[in-house]
């Protein structure tokens, strides 16, 4: 055997043996590489964060409660203009390929690499963007040259694979509708029910060429392209993406000249946590359902825990999600489960309840500003003392989250208290087209100028079943998130008059029954009496007068 025949029979010899280890080398490293790709099961229940709605009677959605302002839709909820759009802008050819477009990666590559000309755009289809969507991308950044460009290239085939498997998985028009709900929209958006809603106050199906064009065109960057923040650019945009639609022949070109030079129309309204209809009846709500057992350490007035115990015991809703945990035994969360709430509201009741409010408590505002032009000490009224005025307004400063939040960071109370007298920049609410105003006042200052605003609640109630039909918690959320209908204690006043009255009806006397109207006064136990007192007119004591008069006036001399 020759030397040349022996070195090649050594040189097959290692490669046999050695290519069956580097082969599973090389299959371990690219199960490592690519062990957390998705699997069908993870693809089939992606967490999408859905937002709890709560649903009046009538079906109509009163708020939400969510983390990313997202409800999922489905196809046949959309309007075909912002499927058009879609497609023509960002995958022509999604309704061709199988997740991949190779014909858009080859202009890549030679129009947008080679020639350097990035106006072609990327080549990502519609699929791939959905993976990215649903498994948002690692930090690629690193300081030694080549690695950040390694690990884009890993991602880019780990989006490839993924893409695949949700083409082999689901139908264009699911792939189509996981997309457009999945998507972020800016304005605190996500999905196309949110953006539709925060943008135009409607629903997806409702959207026209020109609203589809605009969201469309926000989906690639979300603040340069908002119609709020970037009119302009965003109306540019829009325009671009009609062109787009009439070069994908979704409309004709007398249909895109003409809706091009329709202007943008907003109904704009940030779908936050202060938005929506009865926001103080969807934070009852989370308090109610997500209440736990009672302890009675944990409470410092025991008719408190005798009531919230009797709650626990009687009443369903009350402790919802301890009660009722998911099949795994996890408990639901109101913010991301998707949950569907179903009230006995009425969505025009709380509508008009909430503008009744609003309107009648403004005018009430202006009066009672008029009578604190006299106070020394406003809001204060001339009679309450030094001691009292300063004992409320440091109860006011404990429970600000001024204080709360620098005591958390370990501010002692003298430097906490000692900034309540600095002047800061903030903005406060105030009765006036935009709701608030921004100022320069003292922490003390706000405390006195919110102090100064009058407060209110509003409950309908249906007799017969008891239902809750309106339910309006005070004048402004976003500013005021104290519920006087739920957290408020007060005495029940004068309103008790109406059913004393009914049972005097029921005891036989009439509306015409005279008495006469002088103080009454009741024994309360030992030697102690109480006379309620009497806010009639002098000329009125002593009188014979009737029930109705009394009723009328609401005198507490006829009620006792």
């Amino acid at each position: 055997m020759t030397e040349a025949t022996q070195k090649k029979l050594t040189k097959w010899f290692w490669v046999i043996v050695l290519f069956p280890v580097l082969l599973l080398l090389f299959l371990i490293l690219l199960v490592w590489m690519f062990a957390d790709i998705p699997s069908f099961a993870e693809l089939e229940n992606p967490d999408n964060k859905l937002a709890t709605q709560v649903i009046a009677e009538d079906g109509e959605v009163l708020t939400t409660f969510h983390i990313e302002n997202r409800t999922y839709v489905s196809y046949e909820e959309l309007s075909e203009n912002i499927v058009h759009a879609a497609v023509a802008t960002e995958d022509k050819r999604f309704y061709k390929h199988s997740g991949i477009d190779f014909v858009g990666l080859g202009r890549v590559l030679f129009k947008t690499i080679l020639m350097r000309n990035s106006s072609q755009g990327g080549g990502s289809t519609i699929t791939q963007q959905l993976a990215k969507t649903l498994y948002p991308r690692a930090d690629v950044s690193s300081r030694i040259p080549g690695v950040s460009q390694v690990r884009m290239v890993w991602i880019k085939l780990k989006e490839w694979i993924t893409a695949v498997k949700l083409e082999r998985d689901y139908t264009k028009d699911e792939i189509m509708t996981m997309y457009l709900n999945s998507i972020f929209f800016g304005s605190s958006a996500y999905g196309i029910r949110s953006a539709s809603e925060t943008f135009f106050g409607k629903l997806p199906s409702a959207l026209t060429v020109e609203e589809s064009a605009m969201l469309v065109g926000m989906v690639n960057k979300p603040t340069r392209y908002n119609p709020v923040i970037n009119p302009d650019k965003a109306l540019t945009r829009r325009n671009f993406v009609i062109g787009q639609m009439e070069k994908a022949d979704y409309i004709t070109k007398a249909q895109r000249d003409s809706i091009c030079q329709i202007p943008i129309e907003l109904n704009y309204q940030v779908q936050d946590h202060n938005s929506g209809h009865a926001p103080y009846f969807r934070d009852m709500l989370r308090r109610t359902m997500q209440a736990k057992k009672p302890r009675r350490s944990d409470y410092s007035v025991v008719e408190d825990f005798s009531a919230d115990s009797l709650a626990w015991a009687t009443d369903d809703l009350y402790g919802w999600i301890q009660k009722n945990p998911k099949t795994d035994g996890t408990l639901y969360d109101l913010d991301k489960d998707g949950l569907r709430i179903y009230t006995t509201i009425n969505y025009k009741m709380q509508k008009y309840a909430e503008e009744a409010v609003e309107e009648r408590i403004r005018d009430l505002q202006k009066d009672f500003q008029k009578d604190l032009r006299s106070k020394t000490h406003k809001p204060f009224s001339n009679d309450i003392d030094e001691e009292t005025r300063a004992r409320v307004m440091q109860q006011a400063r404990r429970w600000s989250d001024r204080y709360r939040m620098m005591k958390k960071e370990g501010v002692s109370d003298s430097q906490i208290f000692k900034t309540f007298s600095v002047p800061v920049k903030m903005r406060v609410f105030a009765y006036n087209k935009k709701g608030y105003i921004d100022t320069t006042m003292t922490p003390d200052d706000s405390i006195r100028y919110y102090k100064s605003m009058l407060r209110t609640a509003f409950v309908a109630m249906e007799p017969g079943t008891g239902h809750v039909k309106a339910y309006v918690g005070g004048p402004n959320y976003r500013y005021f998130k104290y519920d006087n209908v739920r957290q408020g204690k007060r005495q029940v006043g004068s309103t008790i008059k109406p059913f004393l009255y009914t049972l005097a009806m029921q005891e036989g006397m009439t509306p015409c029954t005279q008495v006469t109207n002088l103080p009454v006064t009741f024994a309360t136990g030992g030697d102690q009496t109480w006379t309620p007192r009497s806010t009639d007119a002098e000329k009125w004591i002593g009188q014979t007068v009737t029930l109705k008069w009394g009723l009328t006036n609401s005198s507490n001399n006829i009620s006792a």
